[in-house]
């Protein structure tokens, strides 16, 4: 039981009445009598609270929250009363979201129940464990409060970003990818396997042209053919010192983890084979790639516990271990991160030698808070220094795509919160050009 505020100040005008009367002596028997009226009313209070167990509390969320979206989590609360209470309900969220303010204010009538949503950002890959639900309520006349303790306590595991695949697979569904920021790309098919005989419209190759069939339709008609199917797409994922850059509260490994997954779901619906290596000062993990049923969920569980490291990683064993486990010609896609030109010097001959048997794709990162502070004028000597030292190093982001494109190596420099649209417009491109 909890004494309110109400009470409290009921009780400070009960003893100034009773200190009045050391004044004026009629106000010492008002004060007794307001202090005997007090303790029968919170008695009652108390009895229409104690009687019965009168209040019902649980949670509803997903069983997995998708790390990086906003999660949705509902409280629902039921009163057994027969009169209209108030309640406070103070959620025992996980300690890793830091916040305090998972405190909600309800009334409820007789016999009511009602809803209460809120949402949670999960910024890394784990188990994130809830308390229990506390409920004070207060009856009518609010001198007393009653605490209930609902809910059991619930671990959630935080999955890479599941939300996303949804997300993709539904604007899939209604052919509205654009809104994503996905390019529609043209793609025409030169293999021999014969699809359809069409029109001929501004684009396509006379080289297709149907000179049969263009002559019986009294117009040009193009032969289309298929493209290539079950090609194979690695995300390679780098673990390294390099990958723990942090960008609104998610490491970059983060990214490239949710990139991936995304990358291998459009990649499977284009009927090619995905599949996922991680390294770092070792290699690491490796699933074949496959495009079976229920692939997702096993990329999913490989990638859930996928935390970077201190060390710095080792493209040699890469490799060695590619060289072991893909025989097939692939697209490996690189997710990594180059700071200098001359780390990327360093690793530049693993790399050839992966281009080599293999289409590379290196995907790394441009710094934000940097092109936001380049974007800034100067104001002084000191600024103009340190202007000149950030403008070189984004140059050496843009040195790096060009040293790789003159070794044959193709690249792509994003921004983490561009990353999925921009691998996932890359690949497509790769593709339409025949060039995985």
């Amino acid at each position: 039981m909890f004494l309110t505020r109400r009470f409290y100040i009921a009780l400070v005008v009960v003893i100034l009445l009773l200190g009045s009367g050391y004044v004026f002596a009629p106000f010492f028997v008002i004060g007794q009598w307001t202090l005997f009226v007090l303790l029968l009313v919170v008695l009652a209070d108390a009895y229409s609270l104690y009687r019965i167990r009168g209040i019902r509390a649980f949670r509803q969320c997903a069983d997995r929250f998708s790390n990086g979206d906003e999660n949705e989590v509902s409280i629902r609360v039921e009163s057994s009363y027969s009169h209209p209470v108030s309640l406070e309900i103070i959620d025992e969220i996980p300690f890793i979201f830091q916040k305090r303010d998972v405190d909600f204010q309800v009334k409820l009538g007789a016999n009511e129940g009602k809803t209460v949503t809120y949402h949670l950002r999960p910024t890394h890959r784990g188990v994130y464990s809830f308390g229990h639900i506390r409920v004070f309520v207060t009856g009518k006349i609010g001198f007393i409060s009653r605490r209930y303790t609902c809910a059991e306590p619930l671990d959630i595991k935080v999955y890479p970003s599941y939300l996303m695949l949804h997300q993709y697979e539904l604007l899939a569904i209604s052919d509205n990818l654009t809104e994503l920021g996905i390019k529609r790309i043209r793609r025409v098919g030169h293999h021999t396997e014969f699809e359809q005989i069409k029109e001929y419209v501004k684009g396509d190759d006379y080289r297709t042209i149907n000179w049969k069939a263009s002559a019986r339709r009294h117009g040009l008609m193009v032969n289309v053919y298929q493209d290539e199917r079950s090609q194979q797409i690695y995300n390679v994922i780098d673990k390294g010192r390099v990958m723990q850059q942090a960008f609104r509260g998610m490491t970059l490994l983060d990214y490239a983890i949710n990139a991936s997954l995304v990358l291998s779901y459009v990649a499977m619906r284009k009927e090619d084979k995905a599949g996922l290596v991680t390294f770092d000062e070792h290699f690491d993990s490796f699933v074949p790639a496959s495009k079976q049923p229920g692939y997702m969920q096993t990329l999913l569980e490989n990638l859930y516990s996928q935390q970077t490291t201190f060390g710095e990683t080792d493209f040699s064993a890469l490799c060695v271990h590619l060289n072991k486990h893909v025989s097939k010609r692939s697209l490996l896609v690189l997710y990594t991160n180059f700071s200098s030109i001359g780390g990327m010097n360093r690793q530049l001959s693993y790399l050839k030698q992966l281009n080599r048997q293999h289409r590379l794709l290196v995907v790394f990162f441009e710094d934000v808070d940097l092109k936001e502070y380049i974007a800034q004028p100067a104001k002084d000597t000191e600024s103009y220094y340190r202007h000149v030292i950030a403008e070189k190093f984004a140059y050496e982001k843009r040195l790096i795509v060009s040293t790789l494109k003159q070794h044959g190596i193709y690249s792509l420099l994003t921004t983490p919160d561009n990353l999925s649209i921009d691998v996932i417009n890359k690949y497509l491109e790769m593709k339409s050009r025949q060039l995985l």
